[in-house]
């Protein structure tokens, strides 16, 4: 039922933003920072953590759990360090995931040529 659940919810998202990008004139750069944002507006009113909850892994795998992560992270920060905290925290729980993508990106550049 995990995998169920899991597969659903990250659906249901791939499957709002391909509505969006199809209906709208926003590009995917748009669409990314939207879900973002959108996963740290849920964060803030502790919603995400239910989802998290509900949908385990399938709510920690789209581009909203970054938005999520982002915002635990300088919430938590927050609250040992005060207002200094925000830039402090916001990176702590995305700096792996972050560090990975630079690193596979570099990769991925030196050993694939573009198409001209």
């Amino acid at each position: 039922m995990n995998y169920i659940m899991a597969f659903f919810f990250s659906g249901l998202v791939c499957l709002i933003a391909q509505l969006i990008y199809d209906h709208s004139r926003l590009t995917p750069g748009h669409i990314t920072s939207l879900f973002v944002v959108l996963g740290s507006f849920l964060d803030l009113f502790h919603i995400y953590d239910r989802l998290v909850e509900i949908f385990h892994a399938g709510a920690l795998i789209p581009i909203t759990s970054f938005g999520h992560s982002l915002m635990h992270g300088a919430m938590a920060a927050t609250k040992e360090y005060g207002i200094f905290g925000i830039a402090m925290g916001m990176f702590d729980l995305t700096a792996a995931g972050i560090s990975a993508a630079i690193l596979f990106a570099f990769l991925v550049a030196i050993i694939f040529k573009p198409k001209s």
